[in-house]
């Protein structure tokens, strides 16, 4: 099991005029994500510098044992299929400083 930064920004199917609240299926979107969260698959998740009143970027902390598991979990959000959202960098990241935040279950893997 390992970590990953995820960024996902708006995609085509984005409606510039709406806020990421207001969006066409934030609701479902909402209730996705929290459902990964409650699994222990996503570890924080939020947008970048205020973008949800605009075109959205957004930071995801997830653990998965890759990238490809990475990819398919989030291939099933309903603003990924919709293309609201699209995924736009992966990355294996390792924690350090304050690992033990993430609590006991969690252990660093280099």
């Amino acid at each position: 099991m390992g970590y990953f930064a995820v960024t996902r920004d708006a995609g085509p199917s984005w409606s510039d005029e709406t806020a990421a609240f207001e969006q066409p299926e934030a609701g479902e979107h909402e209730f996705f994500m929290n459902q990964l969260a409650q699994e222990g698959f996503l570890l924080f998740a939020g947008p970048l510098g205020g973008s949800e009143a605009d075109r959205i970027r957004v930071l995801l902390m997830a653990t998965a044992d890759s990238e490809a598991e990475v990819r398919g979990r989030l291939a099933d959000d309903p603003w990924a299929r919709s293309r609201r959202l699209v995924t736009t960098s992966i990355e294996s990241w390792i924690p350090i400083v304050g690992l033990e935040r993430l609590g006991p279950s969690k252990t660093r893997r280099a």
